[in-house]
């Protein structure tokens, strides 16, 4: 339970805006508190998150039980390769007055690992094919080209060898690495679990960073959908593999060091009829909201009924099961927004706080938000939770005991709008520094976020990556290392520049989607039938980074020393301390965590004495320990890290002059 004073005193005290709000803050409190009672009574939230230890297929010393929660239907029936698919023979009977059926098969071979199976659902004189809701797996028939539920019981446990990650390792900085495990191979097909462990992992290993946020992961039919329109919350994809194989990259990453983060879906699901959850009992209201709200006005999709105690141990049981079965060391929250106001946020620009706390949030949403925190971090004390938040609601990443939702980080969004609209309208010779500044360091008091320049939506069809925006048609022509094109030496410049610049000043984190490191060429485009069903643009071309003859291995090289950078705690305390920004000559100078970083984003004038400012470092000696423009990122090594720098004290304080070439930034530290 969150002490309702102290949560009211600690969120006022964060914020002092928020105090006209507090009643409504008050509100929500009590509501989580309610809730947790009824949903608990007195047991913890983890006991209560065990869905999927009672409902689905579970083998037992007389045989096979199977349960499911279907309230409002008629009759249903099992069927599947056990009984020659007879829609009849094995009817399930009502389990008490919860909606809960139940069917017990005696005999341990009634039912064998492998098979298909699928449910029979009758409601007012109509049939429904449906899958089971808790299936651990989901295959798709050849027949009928549509999913079917799966029995996934091996007969033996996987071997895990991670057992002491959690002793040696901690996440409180994390480095994300975005990925998509389809299209995280360079051939054209579907990439698998195996084939990311074993070939990707190693190169995420080498690029520094130490977490990765796994999309997709979750059963989805349309493979376009980029896994967010999901049909079996509880079945890894097969199209990558089985249970096991995710379960083996999991472990390899764990003996790496690197977090493994889900990319969860719970903001809503799947419309089809035939698989996932929509009219699982005959009905719209089953696990959804009923009516117009039950429907997402720009997805299409359905949106789940959160202030349902049975849809509330569906996704709460979901969080857990990923955590326990899987071990995956937190989630990524895909479309908080939507989640938390009734109209989804669409078309309010959320400039007033009064925005957030009215009749439009949907405060059975919010209530779920804060019980998945609560459960998540009672699970895994070391969990991380990420929330993609456009409308910036106040508290989302603040304990609970605060007042807050309990995320640990929230996603910077406005970055990644920001750096795209500056690309596309102005040149870097018109950009307001101090403009820059203040939006890349903006954030809630108290609260943690994670900065990224670019993510996955920019690589799609119909956007553009940055590197691809700087370039644009001579990414096909002059990315050769023996061919010299001004627009190139300038787009690897400011994607080196806007990289660095939003690493740095990014608050606790970073990510980065895979390949846009070292500047992916072209799109990502699913197969589908404009394009005449083509893997070609569903791949990433990891050998162009790797390729002597071309200029992709400068930029992966450059994002090797910018990670090397935060392992060495950049993100671990404070903010950046601005010491110089000048809106004309197009400079800033900041210091962090011990480091001194300096930057020319000016396109053609060079900086030929700019003064660094030294007086919270002291006296003595300084190096350059990382340049933008050194020849080994593509650059033309003007920048020494030779040359020592002799802090000494004049008229102007405790500082030396250095050389800053058009187009570069240099990271200096006291020797």
């Amino acid at each position: 339970m969150i002490s309702e004073k102290k949560a009211l005193g600690g969120i006022a005290e964060t914020d002092s805006l928020l105090v006209p709000f507090l009643p409504h803050i008050e509100k929500r409190i009590k509501t989580y508190n309610a809730t947790l009672k009824k949903l608990c009574g007195k047991s913890k939230i983890a006991d209560f998150s065990n869905g999927y230890m009672y409902f689905g297929f579970h083998k037992t010393e007389l045989g096979w039980v199977f349960r499911e929660w279907l309230p409002m239907a008629d009759e249903v029936c099992l069927c599947g390769d056990f009984n020659g698919w007879n829609r009849e023979s094995h009817p399930l009977t009502r389990v008490g007055n919860d909606g809960v059926w139940e069917i017990r098969l005696d005999g341990e071979n009634a039912l064998c690992h492998g098979q298909c199976v699928k449910l029979i659902v009758k409601k007012d004189g109509r049939i429904f094919e449906r899958i089971p809701a808790y299936i651990k797996r989901a295959v798709m028939d050849e027949k009928s080209w549509k999913l079917c539920g799966q029995i996934w019981q091996p007969s033996e446990e996987f071997p895990w060898s991670d057992g002491d990650f959690y002793g040696r390792k901690t996440n409180r900085n994390p480095l994300i690495y975005e990925s998509h495990i389809g299209m995280a191979q360079e051939k054209h097909g579907v990439g698998t679990f195996r084939e990311f462990a074993d070939n990707t992992l190693p190169w995420i290993e080498k690029a520094g960073y130490n977490t990765i946020q796994l999309m997709a992961i979750a059963e989805h039919p349309y493979y376009a959908s980029f896994g967010y329109q999901v049909t079996n919350f509880f079945a890894p994809s097969s199209r990558f593999g089985t249970p096991e194989d995710l379960k083996y990259l999991i472990d390899k990453a764990h003996g790496m060091g690197i977090f493994v983060l889900l990319d969860v879906v719970h903001s809503h699901a799947c419309p089809n009829e035939s698989e996932g959850l929509n009219l699982q009992d005959g009905t719209e209201g089953c696990y959804f909201y009923d009516g117009e709200a039950g429907y997402h006005p720009a997805w299409g999709t359905r949106c789940f009924d959160y202030g349902r105690g049975e849809v509330l141990h569906f996704l709460l049981s979901n969080l857990k099961y990923w955590q326990e079965e899987f071990h995956f060391d937190g989630f990524r929250f895909d479309g908080v927004t939507s989640m938390l106001y009734k109209n989804h946020g669409l078309g309010v620009a959320f400039t007033d706080y009064a925005q957030y706390y009215t009749e439009n949030t949907d405060m059975n949403a919010v209530i779920y938000l804060m019980l998945a925190n609560e459960l998540i971090h009672s699970v895994n004390k070391k969990a991380v939770t990420v929330a993609e938040d456009m409308s910036g609601m106040p508290g989302l990443c603040l304990p609970l005991s605060k007042g807050g939702f309990g995320f640990d980080y929230r996603l910077s969004m406005g970055v990644p709008d920001l750096w795209i609209k500056l690309i596309k309208e102005q040149p870097p010779e018109s950009w307001d520094m101090f403009h820059l500044q203040y939006e890349l360091t903006t954030s809630r008091n108290g609260e943690k976020s994670i900065g990224y320049c670019e993510s996955h939506d920019q690589a799609m069809v119909g956007d553009k990556t940055i590197m691809f925006r700087l370039a644009d048609a001579e990414m096909y022509t002059s990315m050769s290392r023996d061919c010299h094109s001004l627009t190139i030496d300038y787009a690897m410049d400011m994607h080196k520049l806007i990289r660095l610049l939003t690493f740095t000043l990014a608050k606790n984190g970073y990510l980065n989607f895979m390949g846009n490191e070292f500047g992916h060429p072209e799109w990502i485009d699913f197969p589908r039938e404009g394009n005449n069903w083509s893997y070609h643009y569903a791949r990433r071309q990891w050998s162009l980074a790797s390729d002597e003859f071309c200029k992709y291995g400068y930029l992966a090289n450059f994002d090797r020393a910018m990670t090397a950078l935060g392992k060495k705690k950049l993100h671990a305390n404070g903010e950046a301390q601005f010491i110089w920004i000048n809106n004309e000559k197009k400079t800033m100078v900041f210091r962090r965590n011990g480091l001194i970083f300096a930057f020319n984003l000016h396109p053609q004038n060079s900086c030929e004495r700019l003064y660094i400012d030294c007086k919270d470092f002291g006296e003595g000696d300084y190096k350059v320990i990382l340049s933008s423009d050194d020849e080994d990122f593509g650059g033309q090594g003007r920048v020494s890290k030779e040359y020592v720098y002799a802090a000494k004290r004049d008229a102007r304080g405790i500082g030396f002059e250095i050389y800053l070439p058009a187009r570069c930034a240099v990271a200096i530290k006291r020797k």
